[in-house]
């Protein structure tokens, strides 16, 4: 039984979790609302990109259109991964010390710097750069704006930490990130004014050129 305080978006979502694919007959007798009110919300979900409809051949009658989750839509079930990485930092620091939690993040710092750089490759000027690492940042679910503060300074601000929780206990975290943004842009002027793990309500940097 569905919980009442879903919405029918949120229904639909949810009875596709559990049965992987449905039809829109399904979906009227599961939901208790006519043809025209499923198809209507099909629509929405499909114009969203969260799920997708595919037309299965019958042995008789007419093909059936059944519909499916996306990936994107996984972003609207609950996730602990963020949890599950934490209590591994914690576990491999209580087996094998601080230095080893760092050679990790120092590893994963490497790996991003090479990621960001490759996406920046063909990026000329300063603005270009920052406007690809805002976009990915975005990607990975970080809310990042950015605004030029004059001819040399930009400002670029991150709503969202989805590591937050890991970055509050190994704060190593953000100085790694700091880093590789200091090389994928070729500058050392590279301030974060404001940081989640302190308290701030955002992390925001100032970058200069």
């Amino acid at each position: 039984m569905q919980s009442p305080q879903l919405n029918t978006k949120d229904r639909i979502l949810h009875l596709l979790k559990k049965e992987g694919s449905l039809t829109v007959n399904d979906f009227t007798n599961r939901l208790d609302i006519t043809h025209m009110a499923v198809r209507k919300h099909l629509t929405i979900l499909e114009k969203d990109e969260l799920i997708f409809s595919t037309v299965v051949k019958q042995p008789m009658g007419r093909p059936l259109q059944t519909y499916t989750l996306t990936d994107k839509a996984e972003t609207h079930f609950p996730k602990s991964y963020e949890g599950i990485s934490l209590e591994f930092l914690q576990d491999i620091k209580d087996l094998h010390g601080n230095e080893t939690v760092d050679q990790l993040f120092f590893k994963r710092e490497a790996r991003l710097t090479k990621e960001y750089a490759s996406r920046l490759k063909n990026k000329t000027t300063s603005s270009e750069k920052l406007k690809e690492i805002v976009k990915i940042q975005n990607e990975k679910g970080y809310m990042a704006d950015l605004s030029q503060v004059d001819e040399n300074t930009y400002e670029m601000v991150e709503y969202n930490c989805p590591i937050l929780s890991v970055a509050k206990e190994f704060t190593i975290a953000c100085r790694c990130e700091t880093d590789m943004l200091k090389n994928v842009l070729d500058t050392e002027q590279i301030q974060r004014t404001c940081c989640r793990t302190e308290g701030d309500h955002h992390c925001t940097f100032l970058v200069k050129f």
